[in-house]
């Protein structure tokens, strides 16, 4: 699989470290707006600010997140994120460790939520993005292709590939047409036999 821009690896120590929801909600809206306090983040994710700030710190433990000192004013203490995605190691969902399978479990379970979350939150509000954004510049799509395992992998590495080819090609900061956009892919085989589904 080609390699990833800033992407984080996983190993079951840093797994486990990141593997609780409220975690990985507030990895995740450091990533996707950029540094911010423990009180922040709470308003924003509707937590207490206690809550927040131990986990900041965990996920700072774990090397998820850091200070963003040039952010501080006074006694305020900045966090951001370190790495833009993580990527797990296959060998973590088959651990011998049922607590490193149980967090991969959980992790991926969060994942799942939190695309559903995003999709809930652009449906609620889409009304917002038109007409720019039209039809042609969002997409709710899927497929289904028969595949063995060595082409679904090779499938996902040339969309990685691509995704790659337009990360090194964002728009400007302070371009006014310019808006993060999210990108979910799943690829997953499915039972097709009756049998199979009960």
């Amino acid at each position: 699989m080609p390699e990833e821009h800033n992407v984080r690896k996983l190993d079951a120590r840093s797994l486990r470290g990141l593997a609780h929801p409220l975690r990985m909600e507030l990895l995740n809206a450091l990533r996707r707006n950029g540094p911010a306090t423990a009180s922040m983040l709470a308003e924003r994710l509707g937590e207490s600010s206690g809550a927040t700030s131990y986990h900041l710190r965990q996920l700072a433990a774990h090397g998820f997140v850091e200070d963003a000192p040039e952010h501080g004013k006074g006694r305020e203490r900045w966090w951001r994120a370190v790495d833009s995605g993580i990527a797990m190691d296959e060998n973590l969902y088959q651990s011998p460790d049922p607590a490193v399978r149980g967090a991969a479990d959980l992790l991926l379970h969060e994942l799942v939520n939190q695309h559903t979350r995003e999709l809930s939150s652009w449906l609620s509000t889409r009304d917002r993005w038109f007409p720019r954004w039209t039809d042609h510049s969002m997409d709710l799509s899927d497929f289904t292709l028969r595949l063995t395992p060595e082409r679904s992998r090779e499938l996902i590495g040339k969309v990685h590939e691509l995704l790659n080819s337009y990360q090194a090609h964002e728009a400007a900061e302070d371009d006014p047409d310019a808006e993060q956009v999210r990108l979910h892919t799943h690829v997953f085989p499915i039972a097709t036999d009756p049998e199979e589904l009960r």
